[in-house]
């Protein structure tokens, strides 16, 4: 696996439209044409791509790819979230705490802090750590977090819940002006296998899918539904496709 990670050196002293599209050449062209035609939004990118010889995963969000073979299920991509790329988040605060703009704390805490919480020993988490450690609580770390929640519920700058991905450039935190392009890198990771030394079969698949299959089914459940599917389909040239339309999950319930 092959990934590429941008840290501190992607902020340029700016959170305009003009300057945070951080990482690849194409997410700047979306950000000047977003502004161009007065629309707003972002989304993830999960990719797949054969080519000579080769099998290129890239994701950048929190999409997911596995591979699903007989006796194997293999992750191809990892999920960006706040949770996951906490350090890498904190420590950009850290670099250029203007861009929290006196709104937010960057350190983590178990649970939100209130003013009863004042001198009080506490845990918490920064970006050079990761693990534990203790601090008395401070007027300032009663500020909202920079990351808040765990799982599905953590949230960036309590807005969003992928780390990475595309456009976004206008995103502010509500009734702010603080902006979470800085924070959202456009950046995929690679994973990239040599197919002819798999030596993939006929029924050895690619799985792609975004959060709302991944939330709800583990990459064993999904390869299970897969492997039950396939065989008893092998006539049909759009089995692959089938599979996910109606009713494709209620072999869940059949053990």
């Amino acid at each position: 696996t092959v990934g590429w990670g941008l840290g501190t050196e992607c902020y340029r002293g700016s959170t305009s439209s003009s300057s945070s599209g951080f990482g690849l050449p194409q997410d700047e062209v979306i950000g000047r044409e977003l502004e161009a035609s007065g629309q707003v939004g972002g989304c993830t990118a999960l990719v797949a791509v054969s080519l000579q010889g080769k099998l290129y995963v890239a994701n950048a969000g929190d999409s997911r790819a596995i591979l699903v073979r007989k006796d194997e299920v293999r992750p191809l991509s990892s999920e960006f979230t706040p949770e996951t790329e906490r350090q890498r988040i904190q420590q950009l605060a850290f670099v250029y705490p203007e861009l929290l703009a006196g709104e937010f704390t960057r350190l983590e805490f178990p649970r939100r802090l209130k003013g009863d919480d004042l001198g009080q020993k506490v845990l918490f988490r920064d970006h050079h750590m990761r693990g534990w450690s203790y601090k008395c609580v401070e007027k300032s770390d009663l500020k909202y977090p920079l990351i808040h929640g765990q799982g599905r519920q953590a949230r960036l700058l309590g807005t969003l819940a992928v780390s990475r991905g595309l456009g976004d450039h206008q995103l502010r935190v509500l009734d702010t002006n603080i902006h979470l392009k800085p924070f959202l890198l456009s950046v995929p990771q690679v994973t990239v296998l040599d197919v002819d030394q798999l030596e993939l079969q006929e029924e050895d698949v690619v799985v792609m899918a975004t959060d709302g299959l991944w939330d709800v089914l583990s990459n064993e459940q999904v390869a299970r539904l897969v492997r039950r599917f396939l065989p008893g389909n092998r006539e049909d040239p759009h089995r692959y496709c089938r599979f996910w339309g109606p009713g494709w999950h209620q072999p869940q319930h059949q053990k």
